[in-house]
């Protein structure tokens, strides 16, 4: 069950494991329903749906789900269609698959099919998804950005997102790509004091306003709530930013996290992913 009346949201920073165990995957699942899951996966971020789209349901029905629809959105005009309409009222979990994340926001955002999932969401079913799947969580998102770079107001390009983690910045392939500057470049273009950096093959699982960690690699929470200066007024767009004071958290398998109390959760430690 869920701390409120909230679903629960699986954020993946891409690249999970797909043969073997899926840990990840197999959490999600679990967390839907297990064997009497009913999940939605939708391909609007990629280019190969129905490559993708395949992939996942051989994935899914392997871990036990009940039943696996490839929500197939090529055109924006087919969020609207009543058979996948339907099947959302009918689904446990939503799996956002990799991509490109405008793809989600152009072809999904403000239709029927995005305001059936937030209700479906808001009624306590799982939303997951991976690498674009994930930038798109906040209601504002990283659309673009530079890798392995210092922070700049050029190094990233910020837009609207799907809103279901609201004033939280996610960023993913977060450590395998360098994405500290761009994470936050990020949190100083807009309001958000959180700025959430997954790893590939790793996982926040979001319940109420906690989150744990799952997977092989790594978390980086950045919080500027309490900043002692920042530069991000005076500079030009490619000049470099000055951020002092901002509290750096580096969370791995079994640790989690406090998004209200902004504070690390130790007490459910579990031992490190082989």
């Amino acid at each position: 069950m869920t701390d409120d009346k909230r679903g629960q949201l699986l954020i993946i920073g891409g690249a999970e494991e797909k043969e073997g165990e899926c840990r990840i995957l197999r959490e999600f699942v679990r967390r839907a329903g297990g064997t009497k899951a009913r999940i939605a996966i939708m391909t609007a971020a990629t280019s190969l749906p129905r490559e993708v789209g395949d992939d996942y349901t051989r994935i899914f029905e392997r871990l036990g789900a009940e039943e696996v629809k490839v929500i197939d959105t090529e055109y924006r005009e087919d969020a609207d269609k009543p058979d996948y309409l339907e099947f959302i009222e009918q689904a446990t979990g939503v799996f956002f698959t990799g991509g490109d994340q405008a793809r989600i926001i152009s072809l999904i955002k403000d239709t029927k099919l995005d305001t059936a999932i937030h209700r479906r969401y808001a009624e306590g079913i799982v939303v997951a998804g991976t690498s674009a799947g994930a930038a798109m969580m906040p209601d504002v998102m990283i659309i673009e950005g530079d890798s392995e770079t210092n922070p700049r107001a050029d190094t990233v390009a910020m837009g609207p997102g799907m809103g279901f983690l609201p004033g939280i910045v996610v960023d993913q392939h977060f450590s395998q790509r360098g994405r500290l500057g761009r994470l936050i470049s990020a949190l100083a273009q807009q309001p958000a004091v959180l700025g959430i950096g997954i790893d590939e093959n790793t996982a926040v699982a979001v319940n109420g306003n906690k989150f744990e960690v799952i997977g092989a690699g790594s978390v980086t929470v950045v919080d500027d709530s309490e900043i002692t200066h920042s530069n991000a007024d005076d500079v030009l767009k490619d000049e470099p930013m000055a951020i002092c004071g901002a509290r750096l958290h580096i969370l791995p398998h079994g640790y989690g996290f406090d998004l209200e109390k902004r504070k690390a959760i130790l007490d459910r430690v579990a031992a490190p992913v082989a």
